[in-house]
């Protein structure tokens, strides 16, 4: 998208994971991606691309049989226990489905589409990322979504977990593959690192992981899905300050964006673009124009050209105290509250 303005045009496209885009704003996986008609108004609002809903790795192989089986057997005698695990019927847009989703969007739209997987293990699901790539998606987002819980699995094991899973998929593709991660990991750059070494083209900071809530009436464990607000921005920006200048690969961020404030905060950070989801759910798909009409007038108003003069402003390596995006000031802080 290019304004026409004062001293002449603001340019707001931006490159990720090599795939070139008009503006920074990108819808991520959300409920609303399962619409092919949403996906087209989202097109129609201002969206530079698309990442699709996630297919699971328990959707395309037989062990979800094996995890319902196991996870039922017996449990009439503790009812409560049912709601622990998830109904594997209740998943919806199968291999098949998904592939089919991937091709009606890529002909409704002209912007890119990134499918997205959700998995840990490596296995025969994994040729799903090469059916993706076939099914014409211009990249792949592959979610990791993993919530260790043992504690003889220490974090060298699990980072060569990851790394193995990525390795296998890169393997199957040729388009490009962005790794969405958690902010839980004993050193977030170090694990980025050996993630880059197994073929990441870039990464998704950060995945939230939606906590359980107990119903304690019912003695019931149950899902409590809390969406979004500007405050959740403050951690990914952060570490995206911190790696724009350390890394090579792509960067977009994900979480607490509502306002072109929030994307232009993440964008000074060192962000390449900007994921929104949750305020999209709350205000509708129309407020995507807001959010970029909102973005273009800030930057008509403080005279940038172009996007890339913004892109990591405020990071790191930018700022004249790189300490404040470390412990340095961390008393400074607190002292600060009154």
């Amino acid at each position: 998208i290019k304004i026409s303005q004062k001293g002449g045009e603001v340019d707001l496209s931006t490159n990720y994971l090599g795939l070139k885009l008009k503006n920074p704003i990108v819808p991520s996986s959300s409920p609303l991606m399962k619409s092919v008609d949403n996906i087209r108004e989202l097109e129609d609002s201002g969206a530079a691309a698309a990442v699709l809903h996630s297919l699971f790795e328990e959707q395309i192989t037989d062990e979800a049989l094996q995890l319902h089986y196991h996870t039922t057997q017996g449990s009439e005698s503790f009812a409560e226990s049912l709601s622990y695990f998830p109904d594997v019927s209740e998943y919806s847009f199968g291999g098949e489905q998904y592939l089919e989703h991937i091709r009606k969007a890529k002909n409704a739209v002209q912007i890119p589409v990134i499918g997205s997987l959700n998995g840990i293990s490596t296995g025969g699901w994994l040729n799903y990322a090469k059916l993706i790539q076939d099914a014409g998606a211009d990249a792949l987002e592959l979610n990791l979504y993993y919530l260790p819980t043992d504690s003889e699995l220490d974090d060298t094991t699990l980072i060569g977990i990851y790394s193995e899973v990525v390795r296998d998929i890169k393997a199957e593709l040729t388009i490009p593959l962005s790794v969405k991660l958690s902010p839980f990991f004993t050193s977030l750059p170090y694990v980025i690192n050996e993630l880059t070494k197994a073929g990441a083209n870039g990464f998704t900071l950060f995945n939230r992981f939606y906590q359980p809530d107990f119903d304690i009436e019912n003695l019931e464990v149950k899902p409590n899905i809390i969406l979004s607000n500007s405050n959740d921005t403050r951690l990914a920006m952060r570490w995206i300050a911190i790696l724009h200048s350390r890394i090579t690969t792509s960067i977009a961020a994900s979480s607490g964006v509502h306002s072109a404030e929030d994307a232009i905060k993440y964008l000074m950070a060192g962000a390449d673009i900007v994921m929104v989801a949750s305020t999209l759910l709350q205000n509708g798909i129309g407020h995507l124009k807001t959010i970029l009409k909102d973005l273009n007038a800030w930057m008509e108003e403080r005279e940038y050209n172009s996007l890339d003069e913004m892109i990591g402003s405020l990071s790191q390596k930018a700022v004249p105290n790189p300490a404040a995006f470390e412990r340095a000031l961390y008393l400074k802080e607190l002292q600060s509250y009154r």
